[in-house]
């Protein structure tokens, strides 16, 4: 329990960043996992686009602080990397 004013303030300022950071890290791993699930079904079209909006989300995540930047970084070569040996089966 908080002792002082400015304590309690801090309480809930941090529930309002932890309930908007929630969102967007939620936000993200769907962006992510749907990006995954279409470059497994093989769709290389629309398996480039998501991966392209994954990255990008991954990106602003980490711009505001939300995921370590190295994190964000490790998931997009990780992506990438699926995306690339897709595409080479493909052929």
């Amino acid at each position: 329990m908080a002792n002082t004013k400015s304590a309690t303030k801090e309480i809930r300022v941090a529930e309002a960043r932890q309930g908007r950071n929630k969102s967007v890290r939620s936000l993200t791993k769907t962006i992510v996992h749907k990006a995954e699930s279409t470059v497994n079904k093989g769709e290389m079209e629309a398996a480039q686009t998501d991966v392209k909006a994954a990255a990008s989300s991954l990106d602003k995540a980490a711009g505001a602080g939300i995921i370590h930047a190295n994190a964000a970084a490790r998931k997009k070569s990780r992506l990438t990397k699926k995306l690339n040996k897709a595409a080479a089966t493909k052929q």
